[in-house]
């Protein structure tokens, strides 16, 4: 009788064994692969960078024209919002091409850019310089 109970164990786990080999974890799919997350976020009703530091608009810039006017000594100043190679527009985010041919994130068209000036998450120093630039918000 515990001769019988041994085998009938070990066909179980034989079949727990065999069942286990044929479950494979589902493989991703390309798209879930390639989810791109938004390239800023919200603090305080501004939009951040990844570093938490305040984002801006520049009033010269055309909203959807898919240029930076903001070059060489300005954006020095007003650092962009770089968007890596091969990024891609999602949802209200779009990629625009800087003079240099780098890329560069926009919102709602807008190209986004840091100010040299905010040394600190939270900072908004840079939001009417010159009568041209804003907070970026949502």
């Amino acid at each position: 009788m515990l001769r019988m109970a041994s085998m009938a164990s070990m066909a179980f786990l034989a079949s727990v064994a065999l069942t286990a080999c044929n479950t494979a974890p589902a493989a991703k799919t390309p798209a879930a692969s390639m989810t791109q997350a938004s390239p800023a976020t919200t603090m305080n009703g501004m939009l951040v960078g990844p570093n938490q530091m305040t984002l801006y608009t520049f009033d010269r810039d055309a909203a959807g024209s898919g240029k930076s006017v903001c070059n060489g000594g300005c954006a020095t100043n007003w650092p962009p919002l770089m968007a890596p190679p091969g990024a891609q527009a999602i949802g209200d985010w779009s990629v625009v091409t800087r003079d240099d041919g780098a890329k560069q994130w926009a919102y709602k068209g807008w190209p986004l850019y840091y100010w040299a000036k905010d040394s600190r998450p939270g900072d908004a120093s840079g939001d009417g310089v010159g009568g041209a630039w804003r907070l970026a918000r949502p």
